[in-house]
């Protein structure tokens, strides 16, 4: 018998054959932030500002058959546009990810602050507890007077009375 595959009446099986490759999105991250944070620096605009200028002082001051963009400079134009084009996306995206890693931080640091909140108020709980326990127990000042009180008593009890030592008779 043939094989179900093989068969008119019966639907072919999709194949793909080209497989989309997903690039590693951190990856790409890593390097839009690398490079907004490059283009904010001192350095790139030293090197886009001598990149500018020797662009014009060449096509100025070349013999003219070596120059390649006339007055108005519009490759000069060209190339900043392009660069520009593709700097704002990627500076978009590293504040995409920046936001994201923000958003992390502030959840953690509410985390964090519910935690604190919590402990305070049960050690608060625990120091109202143990005032409370406090202000039921004796304090020393009185055992100490309890204590004279009761040394007091059993002075009292066994010093003989003063009829027994005028008699010289023991206590009965």
């Amino acid at each position: 018998m043939s094989d179900a595959r093989d068969r008119l009446d019966q639907p072919r099986e999709v194949r793909r054959s080209l497989r989309r490759h997903r690039g590693d999105d951190d990856r790409f991250g890593v390097f839009a932030e690398r490079f907004a944070r490059f283009m904010g620096t001192a350095r790139f605009l030293a090197w886009m500002t001598a990149f500018v200028v020797v662009w014009i002082g060449w096509n100025f001051l070349a013999p003219v058959d070596l120059r390649f963009d006339r007055y108005p400079f519009m490759y000069l134009t060209l190339i900043l546009s392009l660069q520009a084009s593709y700097a704002a996306p990627l500076i978009l995206l590293a504040q995409n990810r920046q936001e994201q890693r923000d958003k992390v931080i502030a959840e953690q640091d509410r985390q964090a602050n519910a935690r604190g909140h919590a402990d305070m108020e049960f050690l608060a709980r625990e120091v109202a507890s143990l005032r409370m326990t406090a202000g039921e127990m004796a304090s020393r000042d009185f055992i100490r007077s309890e204590l004279r009180g009761l040394r007091d008593d059993i002075e009292d009890l066994t010093r003989p009375e003063p009829e027994q030592v005028r008699e010289g008779r023991p206590e009965s």
